[in-house]
């Protein structure tokens, strides 16, 4: 090779052409130097000898971005769509409270965050193709062992007498006694559900850090914002998909079949969809994904000559001269100097703690989104899914493509692409005060948020209308009075009977509801009592969803520069293992902690929980909506301001690469351009 040109450390020797592979030889004009080969295999597409010509025309960029964008969208079809939306019917299924459930959602980071630096470490000068076949085979497998506890826990049992009147309440409170039935078991699939998401997190790493990594390596510069952009929004496509997909399925009775003995349908509180269709289906279509990552070359044709001519904008701290003069990145024992090459670098650490923070806060709101809609503005668990889905999933696919246009069209750098994050944040924290001026009241309801027409206390179900009717604690059965306040079941209420009028059972002589409160009412109430919720009074449910649409767009606008940025200010052969190490902090510092801090937020405003025969606490029933509205905008505010403040950071400590150090180098030994600081 003849010298005149600045080394690109991406790949040591490009190769005479595209398409071509170097080999061993002598020294000499076109010929690579002795020993290992050092340029990208930049094979046909196929196995082996076996390489049809048909798949020669998806041997390019744009056959792999299809390839990984479908995998992205299986992946956050079951990740963050199917997981988010079932959560809710988990926990009412295997009596699970959501910090458990948020330990669950987690438990997909801690597989992440323990083999990412190792995946890509060992992965950055391997078979990148190759990982993300196996990255299809272990996301396929966690579906399938999610969906296990379905088909091994029995049919479901929805409770028992279901209308739990006043003047039977006392034959049912003797039948139910505590014992080794009633306490069950159930919880225990708990660690079924982790393994499950543990075998995800395997698959995912992967996809995220060596899958992004190679999209960054088959295109040019100014090019590569617009790839990652689409394969992330194709990742967050997944997502909509699975909660408008969930969210119908959620329609279906858990088991099929409703037995002919239960008098239950949507409406009904205990109402449980089946959750596990959505893990099953993925689980086949997963595993076809297989086959074309298996088939795809090392490096894509003309890799090479695309990484000869990249101008180097890594962060001027010397790292890229040691990781170049010390050939770090070749064997294990060059780890924990590759690691503290990175995590000196204060661009790339501000970069990650600026991501991390605002991971927290969406991982958050897209496990409990719907769990939030369906307790502030009373509506259906399938109707909240699915509306946050509609909501949540194309607001951030359109902060991914807009920002990636806006990169690749002004072709900003390094510097420029950060101080573009710090005003998309900015906007989403203003944004954020949508909770204080959308949140609703806490609806009526008879021994929690008010008394018994002013008897009893608060906090006490039992009243004096109701003390004589014994009822259960155990049997949630809300119904809806005259007066328009809910009361915990038709027992509590003291409704003495039932029957049906036009097929809409209604009941009377309810010792504990008290007239009607609006007397403008034209027609005279023939019931005392209706079962379901009561119809909220809060309209502020637009509001919520157009603010919060506007924040997630701008929220998302950062995160493709934000990963365009880390590739750009690290070293090139540094970059899959730059992501490798987002990826932990990402965990450790957003994603693993945000359910769980949303988890034990919400938790911390239940007004009523669900306890069993045996005292045993379940699932929460019903939530103080103000206290969980401060609750969660205090962490979202908190974790936004953080994020500003270090964008802020990665921009000071930025240094443009020196002249000398920013030139490209072309394939003949010239130079090509001149970096113009």
């Amino acid at each position: 090779m003849n010298s005149g040109g600045i080394e690109n450390p991406a790949f040591e020797a490009p190769c005479p052409g595209p398409g071509r592979r170097c080999r061993s030889g002598p020294a000499g004009a076109g010929a690579a130097p002795a020993g290992p080969d050092p340029c990208p295999e930049e094979g046909p597409c196929g196995w082996g000898p076996c390489a049809p010509r048909a798949l020669q025309l998806c041997n390019n960029s744009e056959g792999y971005l299809a390839a990984y964008s479908l995998l992205a969208i299986f992946q956050g079809i079951v990740v963050n769509g199917l997981i988010n939306i079932s959560i809710s019917t988990i926990e009412k299924r295997y009596e699970l409270n959501s910090s458990l459930t948020g330990l669950i959602s987690a438990s997909y980071d801690i597989a992440f965050c323990v083999l990412s630096l190792f995946v890509s470490y060992f992965g950055e000068r391997g078979h990148k193709p190759r990982w993300l076949a196996f990255s299809a085979f272990m996301l396929g497998l966690g579906s399938l062992v999610y969906s296990l506890p379905h088909f091994s826990s029995g049919s479901y049992q929805y409770g028992g007498k279901i209308e739990d009147t006043c003047q039977n309440a006392e034959i049912t409170f003797a039948n139910a006694t505590c014992s080794a039935s009633t306490n069950s078991s159930l919880h225990k699939y708990l660690y079924v559900f982790i393994l499950g998401q543990l075998l995800l997190g395997v698959g995912g790493t992967p996809l995220y850090t060596l899958g992004t990594a190679f999209i960054d390596d088959s295109v040019p510069k100014h090019k590569a914002s617009f790839y990652i952009g689409i394969g992330y929004a194709m990742s967050l496509l997944g997502p909509a998909i699975g909660y408008v997909l969930g969210g119908q399925l959620l329609k279906i009775y858990i088991d099929i079949q409703i037995p002919k003995s239960a008098k239950v349908d949507q409406d009904d509180p205990r109402w449980l969809g089946a959750w596990w269709i959505g893990f099953l289906a993925c689980f086949f279509a997963i595993w076809l994904l297989i086959i074309p990552f298996s088939c795809f070359p090392k490096h894509l044709p003309g890799t090479a000559q695309i990484q000869a001519e990249k101008i180097s904008e890594t962060h001027d701290d010397g790292s890229q001269v040691l990781v170049q003069m010390n050939n770090i990145g070749q064997s294990f024992k060059d780890f924990p100097m590759a690691l503290l090459i990175l995590l000196r670098n204060p661009v790339l650490m501000s970069l990650i703690i600026t991501s991390s923070s605002e991971a927290l806060v969406a991982t958050g709101f897209a496990t409990f989104l719907p769990k939030f809609i369906e307790n502030q503005f009373g509506k259906s668990s399938s109707f909240s899914a699915t509306l946050g889905g509609i909501v949540l999933i194309p607001a951030a696919a359109i902060g991914q493509v807009i920002s990636g246009i806006l990169v690749s069209k002004c072709k900003m750098d390094c510097k420029g692409i950060m101080k573009f994050t710090i005003r998309t944040y900015s906007v989403a924290l203003i944004l954020n005060t949508v909770f204080l001026f959308a949140k609703c009241g806490n609806e009526a309801f008879a021994g929690v948020s008010e008394t018994y027409n002013g008897t009893g206390t608060l906090r006490n179900l039992t009243a004096p209308c109701n003390a004589n009717c014994r009822c259960l604690r155990s049997m949630y059965y809300p119904v809806c009075g005259r007066d328009e306040v809910q009361y915990f079941s038709p027992c509590f209420a003291g409704c003495a009977s039932y029957r049906f009028n036009n097929m809409k059972k209604t009941y009377h002589n309810c010792s504990c509801i008290g007239k009607q409160k609006r007397e403008n009412v034209l027609e005279d109430f023939l019931y005392e009592a209706v079962p379901g919720k009561c119809p909220t009074q809060c309209k502020f449910l637009p509001l919520f969803l157009t603010f919060f649409f506007l924040a997630v767009v701008f929220t998302f606008m950062a995160t493709t520069p934000t990963t365009v940025a880390i590739l750009r200010c690290v070293p090139d052969k540094q970059r899959s293992f730059a992501l490798g190490v987002q990826s932990v902090f990402l965990r450790l510092l957003g994603t693993i902690p945000g359910p769980i801090l949303f988890g034990v937020a919400i938790d911390s405003s239940c007004t009523l929980w669900d306890i069993n025969e045996c005292e045993t606490k379940g699932a929460c029933w019903v939530y103080d909506n103000e206290r969980m509205v401060y609750l969660l905008m205090g962490i979202s505010a908190a974790c936004k301001i953080i994020t500003i403040i270090f964008a802020f950071m990665a921009v000071y400590f930025y240094k443009p690469p020196q002249l000398t150090n920013a030139l490209p180098r072309k394939t003949s030994g010239r130079i090509s351009a001149i970096h113009k600081k």
